[in-house]
């Protein structure tokens, strides 16, 4: 059939072989995805591990990056969401119905917070707090259904008692949902991080962080190992019609190759810095779990299968100084930019007023105004000489 040249341009009569073996995994843009013929239409399910019917459901570009991160977490099965907090939610609408009851850390990610309390408002679910550090806080009836963990909290850093809060909930058939951002699946195994093989059965992460390291894409994954509780997930995921960008996830995707050794940087990075903030005496406390003086540090001790862990360090100031004078101190900062997030190339500062955040009980933390620094990958010793300058300012 001869074909015009308008129509050529659309179906040209000579292509290129698709497949070559390169370093970087082709990258596929697809919304519409073509099927060979009524066979391969109609001899599929949404069920099938890699299902190439439309470009919301997978690509080989997506489901190359997804079980990766799969490999990484410990798990088998991977869904992708356009970022961490919509994977979050995803979780929540998925398992979550009108009476239920939801259990989260006092120290949870702030807008799981406020997702939460939406959807209590407006659905009637019932949002609990428990103390992280404390087990027996954890009270739940038998209206249960999801407990919320974070290893360990984004701001103040503690790590929870994650193996008693885990056999507990498991005790009473309670679905167990980890924020693992911080841990990015190299701190400890989600799936098996005791003695016992203790496991949660959804892993949360925010690719945005430690996968991309670039502080410029934004995503998020869930992770779990049972195929059944991966289908519900999926089906939700299809239905609230959850995707996103090839090229974003191919940019994820090269990132990985250098995810570790960039954790090991920060973290040991992290820990320098931290012993040098132990001496300052404008900080009331120094905050992260792998210091012998935090009070969850055995809880990362017993979980943490390496010395490895996030870039996040967090200092309480003095009751003295208030919060004009803590703004004056991030405004002078030079190499720290202020931002959210981290795991990015560039250090990051952020404050917070603590009595703002917390529900329960926090006596284990100084009164003041909290400041989190995020490590990036700059020399440690010249984010240490930048907050040494800064506090000149106050």
């Amino acid at each position: 059939m001869k074909l015009t040249p308008q129509t050529a341009l659309i179906h040209a009569p000579r292509k290129a072989p698709q497949f070559i073996n390169t370093v970087q995994a082709p990258l596929f843009r697809a919304s519409t995805i073509i099927f060979e013929n009524t066979d391969a239409l109609f001899n599929r399910h949404w069920t099938d591990d890699y299902d190439y019917s439309y470009g919301t459901h997978g690509t080989p570009t997506t489901f190359t990056l997804g079980d990766h991160i799969a490999q990484i977490e410990g798990g088998k099965y991977c869904l992708l969401a356009p970022s961490g907090l919509s994977a979050i939610n995803l979780v929540n609408s998925c398992f979550l119905s009108h009476g239920d009851e939801v259990w989260v850390a006092d120290n949870i990610y702030g807008p799981n917070m406020e997702h939460l309390r939406n959807l209590e408002t407006r659905y009637g679910i019932d949002v609990k707090v428990y103390n992280p550090i404390d087990a027996d806080s954890f009270q739940p009836s038998e209206k249960a259904k999801l407990l919320w963990l974070e290893a360990a909290g984004s701001v103040t850093l503690e790590f929870p008692d994650l193996i008693n809060l885990v056999k507990k909930a498991k005790s009473k058939n309670i679905l167990t949902a980890l924020d693992n951002t911080w841990g990015a699946g190299l701190a400890f195994n989600a799936f098996d991080f005791s003695d016992e093989h203790l496991s949660v059965d959804v892993s949360v992460h925010a690719l945005t962080k430690y996968p991309s390291g670039g502080g410029d894409i934004l995503m998020g994954s869930v992770v779990t190992r049972d195929k059944a509780l991966h289908h519900k997930l999926f089906r939700t995921h299809a239905i609230q019609g959850i995707s996103i960008s090839g090229d974003d996830a191919a940019q994820v995707q090269r990132s990985l190759a250098s995810m570790q050794i960039r954790y090991q940087h920060q973290s040991n990075s992290a820990l320098h810095v931290l012993q040098w903030l132990k001496t300052q005496e404008a900080f009331a406390q120094v905050l992260h779990p792998a210091d012998p003086d935090n009070i969850s540090h055995q809880y990362w001790k017993d979980t943490c299968q390496t010395e490895q862990s996030a870039g996040l360090v967090s200092v309480i100031f003095k009751p003295e100084y208030d919060m004009n004078a803590i703004r004056k101190f991030c405004d002078h900062l030079k190499l720290f930019k202020l931002g959210f997030s981290w795991g990015g190339p560039v250090s990051l500062v952020m404050l917070y007023k603590l009595d703002d955040m917390r529900h329960l009980d926090h006596s284990h933390l100084q009164k003041g105004i909290l400041v989190r620094f995020c490590i990036g990958l700059e020399d440690a010793d010249d984010l240490i000489a930048d907050i040494q300058q800064a506090l000149k300012a106050l």
